[in-house]
């Protein structure tokens, strides 16, 4: 166990309608410079096929596609002492401010990416927030029993509010 501190700035901007949380980013992603960056974590792959969108396979497309859907991109945890990328093995959560996110947009909604991620959001951020988080299925490779159909189809709930529909 070793304690792991959040070094990705969030994606966000003034426009931003919508925030999508993980719990902490992975190991893969922190030597990568970005957001669920292990080939196995079918994120982007989700988020692109709720937008009718073609392979976004670089940090700065990634970044583009977020900002121009009104997404913002964060995590729960600012540091905590955690095994690899086990969420499971979280101990000593701190969180990120994401009252100060929320200050600088226009977000509404919040979604988180799996269960711990919300579990976290809700003990350790929803009362500086006042907004209820909205759990999203994990797009990691340990959800494995979830199709991409499955993923997609769950994660159509960020297009309506993006889109004002």
């Amino acid at each position: 166990m070793e304690r792991v501190f959040h070094t990705l700035d969030p994606v966000y901007s003034q426009e931003s309608r919508v925030l999508i949380l993980g719990s902490m980013p992975s190991p893969k992603s922190r030597e990568y410079g970005f957001y669920y960056a292990h080939p196995q974590n079918r994120f982007w792959k989700v988020i692109a096929g709720v937008y009718c969108e073609g392979d976004i396979n670089t940090i700065q497309k990634r970044r583009d596609f977020l900002l121009r859907h009104n997404i913002a991109l964060w995590d729960v945890l600012a540091s905590c002492d955690i095994n690899g990328a086990s969420d499971a093995s979280i101990k000593n959560p701190e969180p990120n401010n994401i009252r100060m996110l929320l200050k600088n947009s226009k977000i509404e909604k919040i979604f988180t990416t799996g269960m711990k991620a919300y579990s976290l959001y809700k003990k350790l951020c929803f009362k500086d927030t006042g907004i209820e988080a909205v759990l999203l299925p994990s797009t990691s490779p340990a959800n494995a029993r979830m199709s991409l159909a499955e993923l997609v189809s769950a994660y159509g709930a960020i297009r309506a509010l993006t889109e004002g529909k």
